[in-house]
């Protein structure tokens, strides 16, 4: 059992007060109930900070970029120039470096505040392409990864198979992506499906699989991807006309636009996440909203990159459903990608508070939970017991109470047993959940649970050591990497 001073049970409750919640061994919520003092709930574990909202879900990442954070900050160029400097390190890892610095990106994601990860998996294979001896030993990697961190896991097997829609072969780094054909691809997933990496008590970890892009996966194997998906009722997510030449050469050779090709491949349906979907025709919009596809936000790396601002309000008008990714890992920061989705709304419409913060939490967490195949997210009979508690202690978070909230702060005790502590406290609850979504940052995450277990603590990494140690190891890691680079 968990217990939390106050927490966020959803729209139509708000912030309740003394929240006792209890789950099953894997993790699952079995019953919140609230108004219960800590001393009448014997064994509860108390989360720590001031308000305690569900784990955000961080629904699209690609682990080894993080060793290129402010790396190319001083030269100019594009998306492409970039991709260069990544293929430079995709080029230099292996099972043991990959599965090092993938243990470290994740433990920064818990600190935080991510429960969830969506790994969009492309780095397969040896130098040259040679498979290793397992030919998924870089998916264990990540796997180990996941586990030894503690976070869930989403291991989104990428489908790699040309260097551009033209079909330009693969040849130097990329060659470690792709297996040769759609069935190679198909025949390589069906084994990892039925190998052990997902099994075990308390497991922590899921399949899903993913056309890279309209430029590396032809049609015939998006096609092979769409249908193993449906097959095994798998997540697929795929990046979506990330880039203008992407969509220019989608045009040139095939007369389609991507958002088209996947619709005629038969890849956009509810199980779908598409990645940035930046740059859309309005019947490509129609084609997400009325299949219902997830499209998942990456609002840094988008910045990052000079992608462009995606259009996220008419999609999520459309019917699509929004969750967040952080993606190259320009920073990992859920709040900043989180808030991101409103803040350049801004920016493209030159009006404020075109999203309310109650769905901007939902792509934040549930919409991750429903685009990486978990149960949906939220301090819920059914949901996943994961859950973030954030301090209002530091300068940044100070502010005006909020309606209802408790003289002496956000996370003042509210003493005695009467009314206050008996029912749930509606009033003010939006403009709390609007002060940490628009001010808070990973410095604020005082408590992370992932299935009910606590793995941040104060701020700390509970089993790995402190962070001042692991930012040491990391460091470590990507030197390591971009000196092998040279």
């Amino acid at each position: 059992m968990l217990w939390a001073e106050r927490a966020w049970l959803g729209d139509e409750t708000g912030f309740a007060s003394f929240v006792l919640i209890s789950h099953d061994s894997s993790g699952l919520i079995t019953d919140v109930q609230t108004g219960r003092e800590l001393g009448s709930c014997p064994g509860a574990v108390r989360l720590g900070g001031d308000l305690c909202i569900p784990g955000f879900v961080n629904a699209h990442s690609h682990a080894f970029h993080r060793a290129l954070r402010g790396v190319s900050e001083t030269a100019s160029g594009s998306f492409w120039t970039w991709r260069d400097l990544m293929y430079k390190v995709a080029g230099v890892l292996d099972p043991d470096s990959y599965r090092e610095l993938a243990t470290l990106v994740y433990v920064e994601m818990l600190l935080a505040g991510y429960t969830a990860v969506g790994e969009f998996h492309y780095l397969h294979h040896g130098p040259n392409g040679a498979p290793y001896d397992d030919r998924n030993e870089m998916g264990r990697s990540v796997t180990s990864a996941a586990r030894a961190a503690g976070i869930r896991l989403t291991l989104l097997d990428a489908c790699y198979l040309q260097a551009g829609v033209d079909g330009t072969p693969l040849s130097g780094v990329q060659l470690r992506f792709g297996d040769g054909s759609g069935g190679a691809w198909s025949e390589r997933v069906s084994s990892l499906l039925e190998s052990d990496l997902a099994t075990g008590p308390g497991n922590l970890a899921r399949f899903g699989v993913a056309a890279h892009s309209v430029r590396a996966t032809p049609p015939q194997a998006i096609k092979t991807v769409a249908a193993l998906a449906a097959s095994e009722d798998l997540p697929l997510h795929v990046h979506l006309s990330e880039q203008r030449q992407e969509n220019e050469e989608c045009l040139k050779v095939l007369g389609l636009t991507p958002a088209d090709l996947l619709h005629d491949c038969g890849a956009l349906t509810s199980r779908t996440t598409a990645v940035h979907a930046t740059h859309l025709t309005t019947r490509d919009l129609g084609r997400l909203g009325l299949a219902s596809c997830g499209v998942c936000a990456c609002p840094t790396t988008e910045r990052d990159l000079g992608d462009g601002i995606s259009p996220y309000l008419e999609l999520s008008d459309a019917g699509a459903v929004l969750s967040i990714g952080s993606d190259s890992h320009a920073v990992i920061d859920p709040f900043e990608e989180t808030r991101a989705i409103e803040l350049d709304e801004r920016l493209s419409s030159e009006r404020r508070g075109m999203w309310k913060v109650v769905p901007l939490l939902a792509a934040g967490t549930s919409g991750g939970s429903r685009a990486l195949g978990w149960p949906a997210g939220g301090i819920q009979v059914g949901a996943a017991a994961d859950i973030v508690g954030i301090s209002f202690e530091s300068l940044r978070m100070a502010g005006r109470l909020a309606a209802g909230e408790p003289r002496g702060g956000a996370g003042a005790s509210i003493s005695g047993g009467g009314d206050a502590a008996q029912a749930p406290r509606r009033a003010g609850g939006e403009e709390l959940l609007a002060r940490i979504l628009f001010a808070a940052s990973p410095s604020e995450v005082d408590t992370v649970a992932v299935a009910g277990r606590v793995l941040v603590e104060g701020g700390e990494h509970v089993t790995l050591g402190p962070s001042r140690a692991l930012a040491q190891r990391l460091s470590r890691s990507i030197h390591a990497a971009l000196d092998a680079t040279s």
